[in-house]
């Protein structure tokens, strides 16, 4: 078995040993079901309330593959603060306890401990995205068929969303990594993490569009670039909804959604290595 193998599996198990992994999977499923559940009715309502006023009825609400999208993209679109969590509390947590310097004793070359933690942490996220989706899946689409919409089970596209969000998932645990070792404190990163997450972006992006010089900035911060990549939010949706919003403004596509994103994960797991994991583990 190659040194590569040994740290992977060492790291694997690592993770395996706490609870910390499936609780917040159980977080994600459960808070990602009940936003699905809740944003499925709400479409299913205005669709109604769009089909008595216009004789339309519910074909007169948004088509149905984007309303399935924009329900079932509430894991990556909401719920990323969790493999934040994850991958900060992670790197963290083995800095509060030492067991960084064993770790380090028995695998000097840190650049493959680095490597290991990533590779693991982005499987470990890509299993939280997919407790994410069974809790969407199951409720947003339950709702939208009981409100008479297409949940759209059948149709690839729906399922080529559901792969985007098991990678933007992924790619937040590995950004929650590279905070988690800059940061080293544990309470600070928890609070780092949910305060960024769900109020300082949310009122960023929704303030800057505004102004077009500003949209175009805004598009760019992580919460923004998940969004372009998985293809639907709810949260770009309101964000651009208001009467004020910048018009002519582009938002990124889904390629450079993920070079955007993956750029986020390479810079702060980079800054980690350069500033923190390098130096001696006191």
């Amino acid at each position: 078995m190659s040194r590569v193998s040994r740290s992977l599996s060492s790291e694997w198990r690592k993770v395996r040993s706490t609870k910390l992994w499936w609780i917040l999977a159980i977080v994600l499923a459960a808070y990602s079901a009940m936003m699905a559940g809740m944003f499925g009715f709400v479409f299913g309502a205005m669709a109604d309330a769009l089909g008595e006023t216009q004789g339309g009825g519910a074909a007169a609400g948004l088509p149905p593959q984007d309303t399935a999208d924009l329900v079932y993209s509430t894991v990556s679109a909401l719920g990323y603060a969790v493999p934040l969590l994850l991958g900060a509390l992670m790197a963290t947590g083995e800095m509060r306890h030492r067991t960084l310097a064993l770790t380090f004793v028995l695998e000097p070359r840190r650049g493959i401990v680095l490597l290991s933690k990533t590779i693991v942490l982005l499987g470990f996220g890509i299993l939280l995205g997919i407790a994410g989706l069974a809790g969407a899946f199951g409720a947003g689409a339950t709702v939208l068929a009981a409100t008479g919409g297409d949940p759209m089970l059948d149709s690839g596209e729906t399922w080529l969303l559901a792969l985007r969000v098991l990678g933007a998932i992924g790619l937040w645990a590995i950004i929650g990594f590279g905070i988690g070792v800059l940061v080293r404190n544990q309470a600070f990163a928890i609070v780092l993490a949910l305060v960024f997450t769900q109020f300082v972006e949310p009122v960023l992006r929704t303030g800057a569009q505004f102004w077009e010089w500003s949209a175009q900035i805004a598009k760019f911060l992580p919460g923004a670039a998940t969004d372009a990549f998985v293809g639907a939010s709810v949260m770009s949706s309101m964000s651009n909804a208001g009467a004020g919003a910048a018009s002519g403004v582009e938002p990124l596509g889904i390629g450079a959604g993920l070079l955007v994103l993956l750029a986020y994960a390479v810079l702060t797991v980079g800054a980690g290595w350069a500033l923190r994991w390098r130096r001696d583990v006191i």
